[in-house]
């Protein structure tokens, strides 16, 4: 016990020394003076500003529908922004010089959007249906860095739990989903996305009923024994089939 006091006793010691040798204004203002403070405030409320003039001058368009072109715009202008505010080596001319290149080459792509729809698509990208008919549009499905546990997720928090519920699924070029149902009464057997759902898949159908492909979605009738590959995309992993309506 007293051994442990007294180690306990010197670290005490130790941390009180260091404590009292740190240099505070440079831990907390690295090399500048207490006076660039009122600096930072000024730089700050400027850029701050800056920003919003820029974001009104872009309009609506730029701070509702974030495709990969505004979001390109937004960070643009955020890192325009942010050096200027602290940085006493950027000066804010500077960076209202770069605020006008951007908006400037914003609003000429923008003109050229406004009138070429192949510009528009080179730009902007384009929307894509990833399902039709309660099945995966395997090939756009495959064109997107979209896994499917995170498709699915999005789709259950919709109200989704089974793909026969859909009747079109489409990501839009701002990255949401759209999603169009079918009515009640003409809902399908299709293939269910709740959590587990796919994790025991069978490759020998043991009763018959409706199954699903885990891999493309495709639904039919198989009877016992039956063990045939996806007519679509010829893969041979089956689950249960469900037509459970949507509760909304």
């Amino acid at each position: 016990m007293a051994h442990f006091l007294d180690t306990l006793s010197k670290l005490i010691s130790m941390l009180s020394l260091f404590l009292l040798e740190l240099n505070w204004k440079e831990l907390f203002l690295g090399h500048e003076e207490w006076s660039f403070l009122l600096e930072i405030i000024l730089r700050t409320a400027i850029m701050f500003i800056a920003i919003i003039i820029g974001l009104r001058v872009l309009g609506k368009r730029g701070v509702k529908q974030l495709s990969i072109f505004e979001l390109v715009v937004i960070i643009g202008l955020g890192s325009a922004a942010g050096d200027p505010m602290f940085n006493k080596d950027v000066g804010i001319i500077s960076s209202i010089l770069v605020f006008i290149v951007i908006i400037l080459l914003y609003s000429i792509v923008t003109f050229f959007i406004g009138r070429s729809k192949k510009f528009e698509k080179l730009v902007e990208g384009s929307s894509i249906c990833l399902i039709k008919d309660g099945e995966f549009a395997i090939e756009n499905f495959k064109k997107e860095n979209l896994g499917s546990d995170e498709f699915f997720a999005e789709l259950r928090l919709k109200g989704i739990s089974q793909l026969g519920q859909i009747e079109t699924a489409i990501e839009e070029i701002s990255g949401e989903i759209s999603v169009f149902y079918y009515e009640d009464k003409d809902v399908k057997y299709g293939l269910p996305i709740m959590p587990d759902s796919l994790k025991n898949p069978l490759k020998k159908i043991h009763k018959e009923s409706q199954y699903s492909c885990i891999f493309c979605g495709h639904t039919e009738f198989k009877a016992e024994g039956n063990k045939a590959s996806c007519p679509k995309c010829k893969k041979d992993e089956w689950v249960e089939a469900s037509n459970k309506r949507r509760i909304t």
